[in-house]
This record gives C-alpha cells, sequence and structure tokens, in this order.
C-alpha cells in the first residue's frame, strides 16, 4: 500500500499526528470507470461532503485518465481517508508525490474543487483563464518531481473559476450529441474517438486492400 512505501512511512513518522500537513497523490482512473457517466460527479460529491465535516481542504485534478489530489489537514485526520482513497478499486497506480507539513493553508477556500484538465472541455473563455495550467498538459502526472507537483499547486490556485466540465460549453458533432444522451461528455469524446478510429482504419484497408 502507498502509505507503507518507506519514503512515505520515513516522512509520516517525523510528522507529529496533530500537525498540519498537505499531501499529494496521483492514480489512474481504471478503464471501466472511464465509461461510466456519473463517476466524477460521484468522485467530486463524496470527496465535498466528507471533506467539509472534517476540515479537509484542497482541490482535485483530472486529466488525460489521471487524478491529482491535494489534501490538506491535521495528519491524525487525513490518513484514513487517504488509505480508504488507495484502497479504491475505481482507480489504480496509486502514487504520493508530496508529504509535507505546513504552517497554513493554500486552499483554505476550497473545501474540494473538481478541476478538468483537457482542453477540449473548456470553453473559450475558460482557455483564456487557464493559460498558465498549459505548460502541465497533457497532463501527465507520474512523471513528476516534487518542484514539478508545487508550481502546478501555485498555478492552480491563481486559477478564479475552475475549468469544469458544467461550464465548458461543450461542442460535439452530431454523433457526440448523440451518443452523450445516453452518457456523459467525456465518455461521449472518447467513443467517438474510437468509432472514428475505427472507420479510419477501415477506409485505409478498403482504399489499399
Amino acid at each position: 500500500m502507498p502509505l507503507h512505501e518507506e519514503n512515505t512511512a520515513n516522512t509520516l513518522d517525523k510528522i507529529s499526528d496533530d500537525s498540519l500537513i498537505r499531501l499529494v497523490y496521483i492514480s489512474s482512473l481504471t478503464l471501466k470507470s472511464r465509461f461510466k457517466p456519473a463517476i466524477f460527479e460521484t468522485v467530486e460529491q463524496e470527496a465535498r461532503q466528507y471533506n467539509q465535516q472534517h476540515g479537509i481542504t484542497g482541490t482535485l485534478c483530472y486529466g488525460n485518465g489521471h487524478f491529482l489530489q491535494c489534501l490538506e489537514g491535521k495528519k491524525q485526520v487525513l490518513l484514513p481517508i487517504v488509505q480508504h482513497i488507495f484502497d479504491d478499486k475505481r482507480h489504480n497506480n496509486v502514487k504520493i508525490l508530496l508529504i509535507q507539513p505546513i504552517t497554513s493553508r493554500d486552499f483554505d477556500n476550497w473545501d474540494m474543487r473538481l478541476v478538468f484538465l483537457e482542453r477540449w472541455l473548456w470553453s473559450p473563455k475558460t482557455k483564456k483563464q487557464a493559460n498558465t495550467l498549459s505548460r502541465f498538459l497533457p497532463f501527465r502526472p507520474h512523471k513528476w518531481s516534487t518542484d514539478n507537483t508545487e508550481q502546478f499547486l501555485s498555478a492552480i490556485q491563481k486559477i478564479q473559476t475552475p475549468p469544469h466540465i458544467r461550464d465548458s460549453g461543450i461542442t460535439l458533432n452530431a454523433m457526440g450529441n448523440m451518443i452523450q444522451h445516453l452518457v456523459g461528455p467525456h465518455q461521449a469524446f472518447i467513443i467517438v474517438q474510437l468509432i472514428l478510429g475505427i472507420l479510419a482504419v477501415m477506409a485505409i484497408a478498403l482504399l489499399f486492400g
């Protein structure tokens, strides 16, 4: 389990239980979960409800099949919920990027804000506002160093209205509009790209067959 990794354990042992800490982890959404229309709304609601009750702040980011979650709170409060998150079968490839004691919260007004890091989901207005995030896209946090992680968190804090599916003004072709009545916008995009890819392969086969 990630919380039992040697580096993680050594870091946590040096921090008292009542200390305020910041913990950042990343994971990959499973293929099965990606096709569940309500997956993001469900995860966001679960996180917000629990965090409001336990004084946890932070942000939850998703892009390119990956989650990054920053959590701020007392160590003794954070660890049980983090372990529960690591046990969640909706995602895998869990890795802790950052654990550090802090004197104050950077996300003190964020009970748990969900940020989508996929430009195709953003409206033109959102793209202007989120320009500072461009250098972190495509979103591949598993390759990040501690410095990359801290720079990303700093950029996220500057976003006044986070990029979000419900506010993104998504435009899809006719096929996408038909499909999104059955699934969510994110899943519609995946399905449309899959269908177009299959059609392209078939066209090439017919052309050169």
